[in-house]
Parts: structure tokens; C-alpha cells; sequence
């Protein structure tokens, strides 16, 4: 049994079945998937029926894409591209979109070693407290107020950590270092305007895996920053290769960190 690890699918489904031939994926094998199932990709609706007929076999962790769509589903009044309109009108709708509100923010591993969300973790959170607030997510995501939490998500402010926020506001800030976060001050401000490379960094800010990490007992593992490319390091593994942009799908094997990759076929 191998465990793998895939970077941002965003609908595109043709090039992760190539790649789960390329690396012989079996009945006991294991799937992380880093966020984003979908938008931007041609075929997000298969995507979303393949992770989800794998059941206990895949591990999920919601992304920025994701939690759009399910905001749209909530009736959150934003603009529906033509890339998620084939899932707002397939009969198993539902049943594919209670599924996705179930998916955490952040998936713990003890015996691999590894902690995997969308964007990242930032410097300020240790472990513990890093899912206490995705544990908080996850419960607005679950709970009877699900509707106005996807109202009230969309916006940048506040842009930084205060143990005191409450109410919306703190849950919004939560989801966007979760889901949106790339460069990040010392004080744990986040920047929401940069988007490329390392080499955009916007002054007094830095990418957020440069700031002293508290978490040392894990390896982070995180998608959505396809500016970034592929990057491994002893306690960050960027797998965002813009497969949706005509890059790379990629896989990585979490018990030895063997990466395998295939050229978009979307």
C-alpha cells in the first residue's frame, strides 16, 4: 500500500487518470489531495465523482475553488463560470456537494509524518492550535448556520491573526490563510494582491514557508500556488504545478517522497 499525494486538479480529470496510471495506482492505495477539485478545468464534475466514489481511500482538504463552488450551491449571489455549471445541474448535485462540505481544512498525519492544507499554515500557529481554527471552519462548513458563513466568507479584512476576533470575521481570516494565503509578514498580516512567483514578493512581506515555522514535527504539504512550481523541502512540499495552465499534475509518494509527473492532458 502507497500513500499519494496530488497537487491542484481544478477539473482536470484526463490528466489525473493518466497519472494514476503512470504510478500503477491499486485497490489499497492511498490519495491526499491538496484542494481545488475544481473550476478552470474542463471536466470538474468527473473529477468530483471519481474522488468521491474512493471513499475512505481519498483524503481531501478544501480549497479557495472548492469552497466557491459550495458557496454558489449555498446561494451566495457569485458569478458561476461555464466550468462549474455541469455539477449545478447533475442529478447527483446533492450527493456530490454534502460530500464536499464534509472535507476539512487540514489533514494530520502522525505515522507518515506529514500535515497537508491548501495554502499553508502560517509561521504564528503552532500544531495544535493550527486545528483548533480549522476545526472551527469545519464545524461552521457542518453546522445549521452553513448559509451565512458562505455570505459572509468572501473579503480580505481582517488580514491578520488576533486570538480575539469572533463571529464571521474570525472564521473569514481562518479560510483565507487556509485557502488564500502566499506572502505573509513577520506579524502575520496577509498580502492578497501578489500572486506569481517568489520573485513578486511585495515589500515587507516574504513567502509564507520563510518565516520561522513552529511546526517541526510535521512536513507540510500544500497546492494552490502554481507560481511556485514544484518545491520540496525538509518541512515544505509545494505540489501546485499548473496543470490547469497547460503545466504538470503531480504526484508525490509520501512514504519515500518519490515524485511522479505527466504533462496536462486537459
Amino acid at each position: 500500500m502507497a500513500t499519494y499525494a496530488i497537487g491542484d486538479l481544478q477539473g482536470c480529470y484526463r490528466s489525473l487518470v493518466a497519472l494514476l496510471d503512470k504510478i500503477h495506482f491499486s485497490d489499497s492505495d492511498q490519495l491526499w489531495l491538496a484542494g481545488d477539485l475544481v473550476n478552470r478545468g474542463p471536466n470538474s464534475l468527473e473529477v468530483l465523482r471519481f474522488i468521491h466514489s474512493l471513499g475512505d481511500r481519498a483524503q481531501v482538504v478544501l480549497g479557495n475553488h472548492d469552497l466557491h463552488l459550495l458557496a454558489i450551491a449555498s446561494g451566495v449571489d457569485r458569478k458561476l463560470g461555464k466550468t462549474l455549471k455541469p455539477i449545478m445541474s447533475a442529478p447527483d448535485r446533492d450527493e456530490l456537494l454534502h460530500w464536499l462540505k464534509q472535507q476539512p481544512l487540514l489533514h494530520d498525519s502522525v505515522d507518515l509524518g506529514f500535515v497537508m492544507s491548501h495554502a499553508g499554515i502560517p509561521h504564528i500557529w503552532d500544531l495544535t492550535k493550527a486545528k483548533q481554527l480549522a476545526n472551527e471552519v469545519q464545524s461552521a462548513l457542518k453546522g445549521e448556520y452553513a448559509d451565512q458563513f458562505f455570505q459572509a466568507m468572501y473579503g480580505n479584512s481582517p488580514s491578520y491573526w488576533n486570538d480575539q476576533w469572533s463571529g464571521y470575521d474570525r472564521l473569514r481570516v481562518i479560510t483565507n490563510y487556509y485557502t488564500r494565503m502566499r506572502f505573509i509578514a513577520a506579524n502575520g498580516e496577509l498580502d492578497f494582491e501578489a500572486n506569481g512567483g517568489v520573485d513578486k514578493q511585495p515589500s515587507g512581506y516574504t513567502p509564507w514557508f520563510e518565516q520561522p515555522t513552529q511546526i517541526t514535527e510535521r512536513t507540510q504539504i500544500t497546492g494552490h500556488w502554481a507560481g511556485l512550481g514544484l518545491r520540496i523541502s525538509e518541512q515544505h512540499i509545494g505540489l501546485d504545478t499548473g496543470c490547469v495552465w497547460g503545466g504538470q499534475l503531480t504526484a508525490l509518494r509520501l512514504e519515500d517522497k518519490q515524485v511522479f509527473q505527466i504533462d496536462s492532458q486537459d
